[in-house]
């Protein structure tokens, strides 16, 4: 299905090996935040750092179609990326950001920041780490931390083919209730935003973050815990 596997397999590697570098500068002090976006031009595997391969992939699938299957240096679940599909990640400082070192106040600050920028209406927070948009995902994010840094990383989906979803991935058994069950397929949707809109929106708000903006976010997140 595609020829150039290693290839592909080289050029998201590297696209992974990019978002630990800006890791990596907010953990050294280099800088306090950080934020990029990327593409997949074709169907690749990417998987949490401590996902068993054999219980959430079709291993058999990827290889008779050669997509490759990477294994990203953040927890979560296994994912397809491929057209259609924006990857981003924002690195943040801890120490001038305190109030993100709370887990869930973290995912509702940073994404919450994320549904006001995109402006579509009905898009939330849905589960522990998701944005849903009627009922369907559109978004799944993880986090890793440092000592004085934050990654947070996910999709944002716009005109992605959840069919790849079901051709490569088995159905999660740890899943958010708001799935109710339902198959890949009948679960995953999209935003009604082409992909360089919501790369400048999203570009945009993490372009110069207001550290007070950033505080008063997170105070009101961690009321609701």
């Amino acid at each position: 299905m595609h020829e150039n596997v290693e290839e592909i397999r080289l050029d998201q590697e590297e696209q992974l090996r990019r978002e630990w570098e800006l890791f990596r500068s907010v953990e050294a002090g280099s800088a306090e935040n950080l934020c990029r976006c990327w593409e997949a031009s074709r169907p690749v595997v990417v998987v949490g750092r401590s996902t068993n391969l054999a219980a959430d992939v079709i291993l058999d699938t990827c290889r008779d179609d050669r997509v490759p299957v990477l294994r990203r240096f953040s927890g979560g679940g296994a994912v397809v990326l491929g057209p259609g599909c924006l990857n981003y990640a924002v690195v943040l400082s801890l120490v001038s950001w305190p109030e993100l070192t709370n887990v869930a106040a973290s995912f509702r600050v940073i994404l919450g920041r994320i549904v006001a920028a995109l402006g579509i209406s009905g898009l939330s927070l849905a589960g522990e780490a998701d944005l849903a948009l009627g009922g369907r995902k559109v978004s799944g994010n993880a986090q890793r931390r440092g000592r004085r840094a934050l990654i947070h990383h996910g999709t944002l989906l716009c005109a992605f083919d959840s069919r790849l979803a079901t051709r490569y991935l088995k159905e999660p058994a740890r899943q958010p209730a708001y799935r109710a069950g339902r198959r890949h397929a009948d679960f995953i949707g999209n935003l009604p935003l082409p992909a360089e809109t919501v790369r400048a929106r999203l570009e945009n708000v993490w372009a110069r973050p207001e550290e007070g903006d950033l505080h008063e976010i997170a105070r009101h997140a961690s009321k609701g815990r």
